[in-house]
């Protein structure tokens, strides 16, 4: 490690470890790069514990652009990624998302968020009821007015693959990393300066960029700022049915989606089992190091709006839980990426609220290229920037999960 690089990253998770590699691979960056990352296990990582998916399915033309990167990077990731004789396979899975619509506001959210998705050039459809009961004969539709489907272009992959492959790519492009972690950053009027490691060592940075996930804002006030991000707990349950729908699909090969009901619960094939999750009715900040599963959630949240959407939902069994944090965005729920304005040199990419995983690809672009060139080139993250939270002002985007 030297005692100066022209860029420090707080956080080597799969945002991070994006931005090194889009920097590293950049014809027009030659500098160096450090991440530090606390947790070299990751075993507690955002990216980890995450559920693994990607979609289109947002009523915010970036967010869609966003994911059609995301999905362009996987796959193609085995091939770019290659280290050595190491092609790092993520596994993907494309099964695609439905959004099921049981009031009229859900249904004309969809159809909204449709024309969006269409303009960008997705592979979505919209469903009356008949045609989601002849796709997907296992669900109850009586109580639907509409479905959203994603034909291609959506599914679910190798999580903690992608986190690797552009950790071990960046650093054979020559990024350092470093298992510490950051305790205090310099700063000098309008500029970032320096960091501190819980190690002793201070580094002088050129750019620093805040990376570091739920702990965001920990980060930011190191240097004198704010960020509304903070730590917010998922639950993810694991469970065996009795008698399986997947296989009974008559669309994509049998196989089944990611389903969203309207209620907000979800779920998806994992393996021979599935994967479920929600909102937590009580959905409140928690402690940086709280990784406990919320045990009560599957009983008396989960389980009950799966049973009434599919008789195959009524007789299952928890095999596995865990929790992982959101980096929770409180202002609008949508990632924050840029400079900060005052502090030029301190850039964000922070605030993804569970969408950091098939965010993070188009995210390392954008903030390589605003150093590597001074602005966004391919995608403009102007909308997504840190000035809307000075202002107040949300990023609008209806399809949260």
């Amino acid at each position: 490690m030297k005692e100066r690089y022209d860029v420090v990253i707080v956080g080597g998770a799969v945002i991070g470890s994006s931005i090194a590699y889009h920097l590293m691979q950049s014809a027009d960056f030659n500098g160096s790069v450090l991440v530090v990352e606390r947790d070299p296990s990751y075993a507690q990582a955002s990216t980890s514990l995450s559920a693994s998916g990607i979609r289109v399915q947002y009523s915010n033309p970036i967010n869609v652009k966003v994911s059609q990167y995301g999905l362009e990077v996987i796959r193609n990731f085995a091939e770019t990624m290659q280290v050595g004789s190491d092609k790092p396979d993520l596994n993907f899975h494309s099964g695609g998302y439905l959004y099921l619509a049981r009031s009229a506001e859900q249904a004309q959210t969809l159809r909204e968020a449709h024309e969006v998705q269409i303009a960008c050039g997705a592979d979505v459809v919209l469903w009356t009821r008949d045609e989601l009961a002849e796709a997907f004969p296992h669900l109850r539709v009586e109580d639907l007015q509409l479905a959203s489907y994603g034909r291609s272009g959506e599914g679910w992959f190798n999580n903690t693959g992608l986190m690797y492959g552009f950790r071990n790519k960046a650093r054979d492009l020559g990024a350092d990393y470093v298992t510490d972690s950051v305790v205090g950053i310099g700063r000098d009027g309008g500029r970032v300066t320096s960091i501190t490691l819980a190690s002793g060592q201070v580094v002088k940075a050129g750019t620093i960029v805040n990376a570091s996930g739920p702990r965001a804002a920990l980060t930011a006030r190191m240097a004198g700022l704010d960020v509304p991000i903070e730590p917010r707990k998922r639950t993810l349950f694991v469970f065996d049915c009795a008698q399986t729908p997947e296989g009974s699909a008559r669309v994509n090969d049998g196989r089944l989606p990611l389903m969203i009901d309207p209620t907000g619960v979800w779920c998806r094939p994992e393996g021979k089992y599935f994967l479920a999750g929600g909102v937590p009715e009580d959905d409140r900040a928690v402690d940086w190091d709280d990784f406990e599963p919320r045990y009560a959630e599957f009983e008396d949240q989960i389980w009950p709006a799966l049973a009434e959407r599919s008789p195959q939902f009524e007789a299952i069994k928890v095999v596995n839980q865990w929790a992982g944090h959101y980096a929770y965005n409180t202002l609008d729920h949508n990632m924050i990426v840029g400079r900060h304005p005052e502090v030029e040199n301190f850039i964000f990419a922070n605030g993804f609220s569970g969408h950091g995983l098939q965010q993070g690809p188009a995210t390392g672009r954008a903030v390589a290229e605003l150093i590597a060139y001074g602005e966004y080139r391919t995608l403009d993250f102007s909308e997504v920037g840190y000035e809307r939270v000075v202002e107040g002002r949300p990023f609008l985007e209806k399809a949260i999960i």
